[in-house]
C-alpha cells in the first residue's frame, strides 16, 4: 500500500525524496520505495522520518486494518 501520507508530509516541508534522504541518511531510492508501499523501513528510520518532517508514527506510518 501506497504512504501518500508520507509523500505530503514530504511535499508540505517543500522537500524533494533526495532532499528528505539527505536528511535521515539513506538514498533517495529508500525513500522512493517506502512511498511506494514496497520497503519496509525500520523503526530507527521512521522514527528519524518523522523527526525530520515534524510528525508522529501513527501520522505517518499507521494505517487502518483492512475491513
Amino acid at each position: 500500500m501506497k504512504n501518500i501520507k508520507l509523500k505530503m508530509a514530504r511535499v508540505e516541508h517543500d522537500l524533494s525524496q533526495a532532499e528528505l534522504a539527505e536528511r535521515v541518511g539513506v538514498s533517495r531510492q529508500t525513500i522512493g520505495l517506502i512511498e511506494l508501499g514496497k520497503y519496509n523501513p525500520s523503526l530507527n528510520l521512521c522514527l528519524a522520518i518523522c523527526h525530520t518532517l515534524g510528525k508522529t508514527l501513527d501520522e505517518l506510518f499507521w494505517q487502518e486494518p483492512e475491513k
